[in-house]
């Protein structure tokens, strides 16, 4: 069952304390599929409050301190191995940016870090690539989770994937930036279309390819059992959310669910690399769970900062998947195994032959230079500024002085 429900949350709630006896259960693994050489994919699992970033046995179950929890996929993109450094790349510059400073103050504290540790990760690969001729191009999509008390967060850069499992609702809290996506909500694609596009591969945005990056800030939060699933589309491109969901409802072990979720994607074909992370959350101060309780897909706004940029959302949107029974379209699981590596949109527009080449322009202001458009992007023709009569002295003076000059060359 879908369910479009959304919201936005004013920054301005309190925070409340902050809780150590919060826990979690936590797993992550990554592995290369069936296909590819080597693996561009990496996660990160941190306690920010320890400042540990570890998978051993002691680590699987750990209390939330004072700093937070930091879970991510990173899915790397460029070839030759320079995915591989993209994503690493981010997995360390996140969690070198949270690790660091004061203790955070509230939640605005932790979801502004948060953004802008995901904001430095992009501009320092890109300018990695940069320097580097051989890593021309590369780059890393970004989904990652910070819990402070009962709140999640989750950045988004890409179209990795969150998922939270309440009782036995499956619900997607983060938003693909594809440009499949955008056509659907454009209306230039119905869900079915989309699930053949040829273009499936293609995001419009991926850390490293640009000097900035608009990061999707969303927020739940949680109950008691409440379940996150954090993937690459090494998962969700090779089975379906109600798959998912079924592991995660019969596999209450972290480690078991990550084993049979990437078992599962390498049986149904393994074409790109699989990564997933599988936390559990439980505590006296979570909410008990309620059935009543919804998650949905929601942003969450940060105040004006006179020193930070302001957070605002992509221009991409994805209805939330949410599921409580299982779908019957057996054709979306088998043109999914067909999608294989990303493709960022870059200068030439990803739309070019999908959407019409040109746009009609929107009224010009008096006095506004001309404006056109090339590929749906607007440009504007740049002019002097100067009044039409003195443009026409000038030119009429110019034009006598080469005649003159001329006559005396002739002489």
């Amino acid at each position: 069952m879908t369910d479009n429900a959304s919201g936005a949350l004013s920054a301005s709630s309190p925070a409340g304390p902050l809780d150590a006896t919060l826990k979690l259960r936590v797993f992550g693994r990554t592995d290369v599929g069936q296909i590819r050489e080597h693996n561009e994919d990496n996660f990160l699992i941190a306690d920010l409050t320890r400042r540990t970033r570890s998978l051993m046995e002691g680590d699987r179950e750990q209390p939330v301190g004072n700093r937070g929890t930091l879970l991510g996929v990173c899915d790397g993109m460029g070839g030759a191995a320079a995915g591989e450094v993209a994503s690493q790349l981010a997995v360390d510059i996140i969690y070198e940016k949270l690790v660091q400073g004061e203790a955070l103050l509230n939640h605005d504290d932790l979801a502004r870090r948060l953004v802008q540790a995901v904001e430095e990760a992009g501009i320092r690969i890109f300018n990695e690539a940069r320097a580097d001729r051989t890593r021309r191009g590369m780059g890393t999509t970004a989904t990652i989770a910070a819990l402070m008390d009962a709140r999640l967060f989750v950045a988004q850069v890409g179209d990795s994937r969150a998922y939270v499992l309440r009782g036995d609702r499956f619900t997607q809290v983060s938003r693909d930036q594809s440009l499949v996506n955008q056509l659907i909500e454009a209306g230039q694609l119905t869900e079915e279309e989309a699930e053949t596009f040829e273009h499936n591969n293609i995001i419009l945005q991926a850390l490293g390819t640009a000097e900035t990056v608009q990061v999707d800030l969303t927020y739940v939060d949680l109950c008691q059992g409440d379940r996150l699933l954090l993937c690459s589309d090494g998962l969700s491109g090779m089975i379906r959310g109600e798959e998912m969901r079924e592991v995660l409802l019969n596999t209450r072990d972290s480690l078991e669910a990550c084993r049979e979720l990437t078992e599962r994607a390498n049986r149904a074909g393994g074409h790109d690399n699989i990564t997933v992370i599988v936390a559990e959350f439980d505590g006296p101060n979570l909410r008990p769970f309620s059935s009543e309780a919804r998650v949905a897909y929601q942003k969450y706004a940060l105040p004006e900062s006179p020193v930070d940029t302001t957070v605002r959302a992509p221009a991409v949107t994805q209805r939330p998947y949410e599921t409580d029974e299982p779908a019957s379209d057996e054709t979306m699981r088998e043109s999914r195994r067909a999608r294989v590596g990303h493709t960022i949109a870059g200068a030439v527009n990803p739309l070019a032959g999908v959407l019409p080449a040109t746009m009609p322009a929107g009224p010009r202001a008096s006095g506004a230079p001309p404006s056109y458009t090339i590929d749906n992007e607007p440009v504007s023709i740049p002019t002097s500024g100067l009044p039409p009569s003195l443009v026409g002295i000038m030119v009429l003076g110019a034009m006598l002085f080469v005649a003159l000059a001329g006559y005396l060359l002739v002489r």
